[in-house]
């Protein structure tokens, strides 16, 4: 989970507004920012101080973990600046020295930024499953029985990594990763469950059989996912095929745990894309 103390959240205020600095927002530049993170309760700036007034809507969801985990990434995304990558990593600097009391990290992996814990003895990020995941699913999806089917897959996933079985947990995240994008992608659109989807050469291949390539170029083209975290979950997508034995000889591919934890990262940035797409 992810909890800040109130501080925190008063001192990411003051570094999302920026006052005086050189990427100050205005008042309605805050609430756009706010709204583009899907910040929950549809915030109405009031034309008080923007910090004070900021610092209060952040403290009335200080409990929303997946919201959170939104906000920090989306502060120091290059998506976010003109000036891109050379531009977002000063801000995330900055982020970092507000977040390092609370042992937590934003790092770029494959370009995206993604919330991480702090190692205890090395300061380096780790990543394991997003936090609040369960709650965050049943968002995108109303559908009960497929968010515990789901959650099953993730969870195991968490202890094969927690138990030594790595390659295990890196198949099972790219299940559940392939298991949430069918779901999401049909659930969107009417058009994907009645005809399928397009695949190589132009076949129609129908929903129920879409692999995880075709979920992700499909939420890709959407415009759901960005282009950073729909290539680095390609390279999941890669190690999860070592669910194949001939496919792991071929590539030579000894998971250990550093590789489970990168392949946790790209789902934290793929879950804030989903979340914050129209």
């Amino acid at each position: 989970m992810v909890v800040l103390d109130l501080l925190t959240l008063e001192r990411v205020a003051r570094l999302i507004c920026d006052v005086n600095g050189p990427y100050e927002r205005t008042g309605s530049q805050v609430e756009r920012f706010l709204h583009r993170v899907r910040w929950p309760g549809d915030p109405q700036y009031d034309g008080s101080p923007r910090v004070l007034w900021l610092s209060e809507v952040l403290s009335a969801h200080a409990d929303d973990a997946a919201a959170l985990d939104r906000l920090l990434c989306r502060i120091c995304d290059p998506l976010e600046y003109d000036g891109g990558a050379e531009a977002a990593e000063p801000i995330a600097e900055a982020l970092n020295r507000i977040l390092a009391p609370e042992r937590l990290t934003v790092a770029y992996v494959g370009g995206r930024p993604v919330l991480g814990q702090l190692n205890q003895t090395d300061d380096t990020p780790m990543y394991g499953p997003p936090p609040d995941l369960h709650e965050r699913v049943r968002r995108l999806t109303a559908d009960s029985k497929v968010v515990e089917f789901l959650m099953a897959r993730a969870d195991e996933a968490s202890i094969c990594q927690h138990n030594g079985a790595y390659a295990m947990a890196i198949i099972g995240i790219g299940s559940f990763v392939e298991g949430l994008l069918h779901v999401v992608v049909t659930d969107r659109d009417e058009s994907v469950r009645k005809n399928g989807l397009v695949g190589r050469g132009g076949r129609p291949v129908p929903a129920d059989r879409a692999g995880l390539h075709l979920l992700l170029e499909y939420a890709h083209r959407r415009q759901w996912v960005q282009t950073d975290a729909k290539d680095f979950m390609d390279k999941v997508r890669d190690y999860r095929n070592i669910v194949h034995p001939r496919h792991q000889i071929a590539s030579g591919l000894v998971p250990d745990l550093d590789t489970v934890r990168m392949c946790w990262a790209p789902v934290h940035a793929l879950l804030n894309d989903l979340e914050s797409a129209p």
